[in-house]
């Protein structure tokens, strides 16, 4: 039997019109104490998005979503979170923002294997 862990994980969600209340889901944060596993999976529904808002800001948002992914990677990528542990990089990236890709709120489970939990939750609340 494998051991499991407590995770932490939020959507990412695309508000491209804050006053309509709209969202579509376009990523997932997933992060594991134990294991010192921060990780973002992102998958925009590009036509999804349009159909909310035909002048939403595509570039922009992959752009925003990239960011995401190179805060949980680490390195260079990270900017100045490059310094910080998981969970601080973790805890950055769920603070509420108003910008046009928005963290939902925290949700917790038990792992064995956080970066497949993180394909799992991609695959099941985004896809």
């Amino acid at each position: 039997m494998s051991v499991r862990h407590v995770f932490e994980y939020a959507l990412l969600r695309v508000v491209p019109r804050v006053e309509r209340g709209e969202c579509v889901n376009a990523g997932v944060l997933v992060y594991c104490r134990p294991k010192s596993f921060v990780a973002a999976r992102t998958h925009l529904d590009e036509a999804r998005l349009m159909a909310l808002d035909p002048a939403a800001d595509l570039p922009g948002v992959r752009a925003a979503l990239r960011a995401v992914e190179g805060v949980c990677a680490g390195g260079e990528a990270a900017g100045q979170a490059a310094r910080d542990d998981a969970g601080r990089r973790f805890r950055w990236l769920i603070a509420p923002r108003s910008t046009i890709v928005q963290p939902g709120p925290v949700h917790t489970g038990l792992t064995a294997d956080p970066a497949a939990e993180a394909e799992r939750l991609l695959d099941l609340l985004v896809r």
